[in-house]
């Protein structure tokens, strides 16, 4: 019998080898396997880092500009001829539409008014700024670069809290027995010069708080010249995230030596555009 085991366990000892390597080479691919999964996790992980793209900016198309202006507020604007046909006076509160490409992009509309005494023009545009890489700049930081561009062309201040240094007054001794405070109605000390009455603001072109996210108008009256009669135009350009919004508006007597009022032309511009900025933010 002791033969026979011995024969027995000799034949079975090739196949305990066979299985004792299969089982490593598993336990080995299990290992192997379970290593690269683990170094794909880490990668993943060190891959998110990285900041995510800004989201798109609040608008994703623009109105019809020959429709977003009140009815109203137009024939405030461009007030009509007396005598002129109900289809005319239709066809001049409507508009004209500008040529687009694209009309989520850019779009304007124009209203002109004739009379015996003045011509009055309008034109209103939007433009929506997209990013094209918004890893680097969102839709709202391209438009703000938009508008700054444009601020710098109406040479206009940039924007911002701005530092001017006061000048430093010539030292002058005090009379003997005066206080360093001089009473009101005395005469300046000797040396110094009086500093001219301060005049009331001009109402020129300036940076505008209070409309949109930020805003400057541009005040520009046309050459005077013999039989040339002189034209106000007002140009208001406004940010609402990242749609810029354009009023420009002109008015031109018939006449030369007629000069349009600054503050009633701007205030009629002013109006419109907060007209606009309401209702981009419905």
């Amino acid at each position: 019998m002791g033969h026979v085991q011995r024969t027995a366990v000799r034949q079975l000892l090739p196949g305990i080898a066979l299985l004792t390597a299969l089982a490593a080479g598993a336990a080995g691919l299990a290992g192997c396997t379970g290593g690269s999964g683990a170094g794909a996790a880490g990668d993943d992980k060190g891959g998110s880092n990285a900041a995510p793209p800004a989201q798109p900016g609040k608008y994703r198309s623009l109105p019809s500009p020959c429709k977003a202006v009140d009815v109203k507020r137009l024939r405030g604007l461009l007030p009509a001829a007396e005598n002129l046909p109900p289809e005319e006076r239709d066809a001049l509160y409507a508009g004209t539409a500008d040529a687009s490409y694209d009309a989520d992009r850019h779009v304007g509309c124009r209203w002109t008014a004739q009379s015996s005494d003045e011509t009055r023009l309008l034109s209103v545009g939007f433009e929506r700024v997209v990013s094209y890489d918004r890893a680097l700049a969102s839709d709202d930081d391209k438009a703000r670069q938009v508008f700054v561009r444009q601020l710098t062309d109406a040479r206009l201040p940039f924007p911002g809290p701005v530092t001017t240094a006061a000048p430093t007054p010539t030292p002058t001794a005090p009379a003997s027995g005066a206080t360093p405070g001089a009473p009101a109605g005395s005469a300046p000390p000797a040396g110094t010069t009086p500093s001219p009455a301060t005049s009331p603001p001009e109402l020129g072109s300036r940076v505008l708080e209070g409309l949109g996210n930020e805003a400057f108008l541009d005040d520009k009256l046309s050459a005077a010249g013999a039989t040339a009669a002189q034209a106000r135009t007002v140009r208001i350009v406004f940010r609402t995230s990242n749609v810029l919004v354009t009023v420009e508006y002109s008015v031109q007597p018939a006449l030369p030596g007629i000069v349009p009022p600054s503050p009633e032309t701007q205030d009629r511009a002013r109006q419109l555009a907060q007209d606009l900025a309401e209702r981009f933010n419905q």
